[in-house]
């Protein structure tokens, strides 16, 4: 427990204590956390608290803090500081004369108006004012004074994360503005996968064609209350035969986009190779939004190159690189991950990390800056380079993340999301048209994230 100041204690000021004309305050700046913390432990999702769009053409044209919140700092100060420890909240009366908006700073000041020896009840003045002076809320408050001295350590609070994911929420609002995108769903037979595809075809991300036993297909609809009667269907039993299906349509514009339903990766993977292979190599990203991360981290191979050679590195890297600037990044840092930062002939990944940084010197690989061998710590955070003194340009600033294998990207993209909170969008990029290569354990958000990122991939390799 912290030792020291004044800061580290809360102490109470006794009935007998308290003058009439005593007074005590707090000052918060708010922020828009705030305003997601009020709204999530109440459940007002009042628009203009929580939807910048409405809140845009509402009286005050932005979103506003909740009237109750100020309230709530003037609790702070009766608990903590006047009367403070022991205090009895009995009655509050307040007006809300202006509103509080994002940035405000503002200062909850509390007045003993009056006492009753008889109860030790107190009244108090409380105010509200912002920054500018203006005061943004009055009233009166009836407390029950503490009777005893009391003087306790600070409780120190948990901390408290918004797991917010504007980025995400744009790239969705993005592929939505655009056509749906033609997409052959292979073997959607069950409930996530049916829904996850009429989602996103309501989102005006895709135009779904349902490739499986149409039979099992209207149960799990009817079953699950969805709606598939406006989609194509493809009769088709098992999923081999679903996936090869959905690879000929490809192959012949009909669809420009792959789903991925209820069936195996490596059953739809390989009807992917063996009708849409180009020149160039297949591989895995994944778009994650991370909260309070500030930016889109992209993570590659997590899904389908086991143990990836230099060569096949680099062309991981290439289809990296053409995600990252289709969702706007428009010269991605590249950080390669491995154990340590220095290059070890007894550690392959470092190696292929110079040889890799070499092959960009050299103009190989195009289109972003690269540097490695690099932990992830020190990729990520720029107080963990600084802390190594790393000299570099991506070091703190990585927007890509190319790491050893299979097995470290898999775990790592499951520790992001499952720990961090991330929401990732993940799709296979080298055959000739996206393939969305959701998990089963992917949640309805991630799979309309895949969607739109999938929407976005086919409508740039179409142009």
């Amino acid at each position: 427990m912290p030792d020291a100041g004044p800061d580290s204690f809360i102490e109470n000021r006794p009935f007998d204590e308290l003058t009439v004309g005593e007074t005590a305050s707090l000052t918060h700046i708010v922020a828009q956390r705030d305003i997601d913390l009020f709204a999530a432990v109440t459940g007002d999702v009042n628009p203009a608290h929580v939807d910048p769009a409405y809140a845009a053409a509402d009286m005050f044209h932005h979103i506003i803090m909740h009237g109750l919140w100020g309230g709530g700092l003037i609790g702070a100060v009766l608990g903590t500081k006047l009367p403070g420890p022991g205090t009895i909240y009995l009655a509050q009366d307040l007006r809300f004369r202006t509103p509080i908006s994002p940035g405000d700073t503002i200062t909850a000041t509390v007045t003993v108006r009056a006492k009753q020896p008889e109860t030790a009840q107190i009244t108090l003045d409380c105010a509200c004012a912002n920054q500018d002076g203006v005061t943004v809320i009055t009233g009166t408050a009836e407390v029950r004074a503490p009777r005893e001295k009391i003087r306790l350590p600070r409780t120190i609070l948990p901390e408290v994360r918004v797991a917010r994911h504007e980025f995400m929420e744009a790239l969705i609002a993005r592929a939505a503005a655009g056509d749906p995108v033609p997409a052959a769903v292979v073997f959607p037979v069950d409930e996530l996968s049916l829904r996850a595809a009429v989602q996103a075809a309501a989102a005006g991300l895709i135009a779904p064609i349902l490739i499986g036993p149409r039979a099992l297909l209207a149960a799990i609809a009817a079953k699950s209350g969805l709606n598939i009667a406006a989609f194509p269907q493809v009769d088709i039993p098992d999923a081999a035969a679903a996936a090869a299906r959905a690879a000929d349509l490809a192959q012949a514009g009909a669809v420009k986009l792959l789903m991925k339903g209820d069936l195996h990766t490596d059953v739809l993977m390989h009807a992917v190779i063996a009708a849409l292979r180009t020149e160039r190599l297949i591989s895995h990203v994944y778009v994650m939004d991370i909260p309070g991360f500030g930016r889109p981290l992209l993570l590659t191979d997590a899904a389908i190159n086991i143990a990836p050679d230099l060569a096949a590195k680099a062309g991981i890297l290439r289809n990296a690189i053409d995600v990252a600037k289709i969702i706007g990044i428009a010269t991605p840092r590249v950080a390669i991950l491995a154990a340590v930062e220095t290059v070890n002939p007894k550690m392959p990944a470092t190696l292929d990390a110079a040889a890799l940084c070499k092959m960009a010197e050299r103009g190989q690989i195009r289109g972003a800056i690269i540097d490695g061998p690099l932990g992830f710590d020190n990729a990520v955070s720029p107080a963990a380079a600084a802390e190594k003194r790393i000299v570099s340009p991506v070091a703190g600033r990585a927007d890509i993340l190319l790491v050893p294998d299979l097995e470290a990207g898999n775990m790592l993209g499951k520790q992001l999301t499952f720990l961090s909170g991330a929401q990732a969008a993940g799709i296979v990029l080298g055959a000739s048209v996206p393939v969305i290569l959701t998990s089963r354990a992917d949640n309805a958000p991630n799979r309309l994230a895949s969607c739109a990122l999938g929407a976005l991939l086919a409508r740039a390799a179409t142009r």
